[in-house]
């Protein structure tokens, strides 16, 4: 399996098992990770946060499955490029690249809803 890939799996796998986790560290002071790599968690935290409000909207019928899919499979194409982005740049990501991947969460964040 691909680096990538194995990434991937392992965020969304936090993501979907640790969302309360993500809620009590939020009360508590930035991980070390945190701190050296401050634009890569600021995509991830809302990648994260996107993917709550998904699951929110679909539980609440306002997105359909088939939207909701999309929607889930436009932010992990969002994070596979964060990862390439990361990789590339030794484990850091630029400004510019943490703006492009902001533009584009925001699109994905439009369709969502309020």
């Amino acid at each position: 399996m691909k680096l990538i890939s194995k990434l991937g799996l392992a965020f969304w796998a936090f993501t979907i098992l640790g969302g309360t986790i993500t809620n009590a560290s939020a009360a508590t002071s930035p991980t070390p990770w945190e701190l050296k790599h401050p634009r890569r968690d600021q995509v991830i935290d809302r990648l994260q946060n996107q993917n709550g409000r998904i699951k929110v909207e679909r539980k609440e019928g306002e997105l359909t499955a088939a939207q909701a899919s999309r929607l889930h499979s436009q932010d992990r194409a969002i994070f596979k490029q964060e990862q390439f982005d990361a990789k590339l740049g030794g484990g850091h990501i630029t400004k510019a690249e943490q703006k492009a991947l902001n533009q584009e969460e925001n699109a994905v964040s439009k369709k969502i809803g309020p």
